[in-house]
């Protein structure tokens, strides 16, 4: 039976899928988690209010999108 099994033969796009689901389900969560932690925490923690904890967490979600999108690969 052990001999039977050779190194990189199985098909692994199953599980090439479920990793890339998987980080793109925690970049994406993170972001949003950090987002809303950064509103609630202006909006209810500080006097700078609901607007000034809106704006913060609206940038915040611009510049992590564009730093955390699919790069194009270099060729």
């Amino acid at each position: 039976m052990a001999s039977e099994y050779h190194r990189g033969d199985m098909d692994i796009q199953e599980q090439v899928s479920t990793f890339k689901l998987f980080m793109g389900l925690t970049k994406w969560g993170s972001l949003a988690l950090s987002a809303l932690l950064v509103l609630l925490v202006l909006w209810f923690c500080t006097p700078a209010g609901f607007f000034s904890g809106f704006v913060a967490a609206v940038v915040m979600t611009a510049l992590g999108v564009l730093v955390l999108r699919e790069k194009a690969p270099a060729h």
